[in-house]
């Protein structure tokens, strides 16, 4: 009995461990067709559950000119939902103002039984986040 509750909770780590190494990595999108207009949205999901977000804009006749955003937390994945929160005393500073928090993305990729010759992107589409210029917004896996 031991060895089979045993041989179940090694199983159920597995799949976790599987999920979030699927998920873990760098993602990216840039918009953008010349230096005049760019915006670039970069996140890093880490292993350990922690993920770091920078966002850049340069356009031209505003002030400022280039700006540069950054926010950090931890992420936890469930149902191919990746939610996203920040603890305002540990991750928020003066560097870091992003807010992640009630930030929710899904992960999109091309199902295994799909056998076609489509191409579908591995990438992350927010759904929801309490960062209004976020929702809708892809950054996809490099």
């Amino acid at each position: 009995m031991k060895l089979i509750l045993t041989s179940l909770l090694f199983i159920f780590n597995l799949l976790l461990s599987a999920q979030s190494n699927q998920l873990a990595g760098n993602y990216s999108h840039s918009l953008g067709e010349n230096e005049k207009h760019k915006l670039e949205y970069q996140l890093t999901l880490n292993q350990d559950g922690t993920f770091v977000f920078h966002y850049y804009s340069k356009i031209e006749n505003r002030t400022p000119l280039e700006e540069n955003k950054y926010g950090k937390g931890k992420w936890t994945a469930k149902d191919n939902v990746v939610t996203f929160s920040a603890d305002k005393k540990e991750d928020l500073d003066e560097k870091y103002t992003l807010d992640f928090n009630n930030s929710a993305a899904r992960f999109v990729t091309k199902n295994p039984r799909d056998k076609s010759d489509k191409i579908v992107q591995t990438r992350l589409k927010f759904l929801d986040s309490g960062i209004f210029w976020m929702k809708g917004i892809d950054v996809f896996k490099i």
